[in-house]
């Protein structure tokens, strides 16, 4: 979120696009993922709807990287 402006990031292309928040679903917040119906190529934004499920689900694979990443960093400072 960006001021009034939200910030999407589409699956698979990793397209963004800058939307109004008012046009969004009531809770969008950072991190939310949302279900948009595209008829004919074009978001409706306005049927969008939160997927709690996939948001708790990616916050879960996020976590189990970050920890698996620092299961394997040695500490100390790095040397170029």
């Amino acid at each position: 979120m960006e001021g009034p402006v939200a910030v999407l990031i589409r699956d698979g292309d990793e397209r963004s696009r800058d939307v109004p928040q008012q046009e969004l679903p009531a809770g969008t917040r950072p991190g939310a993922v949302l279900r948009v119906p595209s008829p004919g190529g074009h978001p409706n934004w306005s049927a969008a709807i939160l997927d709690d499920d996939a948001r708790r689900t990616r916050l879960r694979e996020a976590e189990e990287t970050l920890a698996r990443l620092r299961r394997r960093d040695p500490g100390g400072d790095v040397k170029l």
